[in-house]
């Protein structure tokens, strides 16, 4: 079982910054591609940004431009830098990972076999 430990996150004005941050809580003999997801109130769970394990990254339209996703310090690990934030980002942020070394694993279709317990992001207008 792996665990994902996330950190990071708070409230912000808008147009502010924020980074999150998420690694597995054990050394794995295994890569995964890691994510992050977010989930507003009354909302569902939506892909931001993955990252396989090759370094390739995509994003949700929504976020193009404005959050970068890249490896925080070794692999199973990763960050979630977010730029020019809007009061539409407020969500609770989820750190994901999946082991599919035969998937090009994208932000569309990532199947996490491995949630973190989330990080809230609250942005004011």
């Amino acid at each position: 079982q792996v665990r994902l430990v996330e950190s990071g996150g708070g409230s912000v004005q808008s147009g502010g910054s924020l980074r999150l941050s998420c690694a597995a809580s054990a050394d794995s003999a295994f890569t995964y591609s890691m994510a992050w997801f977010r989930q507003a109130p009354g909302k569902e769970r939506e892909g931001v940004a993955a990252m396989d394990t090759y370094g390739r990254t995509t994003y949700a339209d929504s976020v193009k431009g404005r959050f970068l996703i890249s490896q925080d310090g070794g692999k199973n690990t990763v960050a979630l830098k977010m730029n020019n934030l809007r009061p539409e980002d407020t969500a609770m942020y989820y750190c994901a990972a999946e082991f599919c070394p035969l998937k090009k694993i994208t932000i569309t279709n990532m199947i996490p076999n491995y949630w973190g317990q989330g990080t809230q992001v609250t942005v004011s207008s």
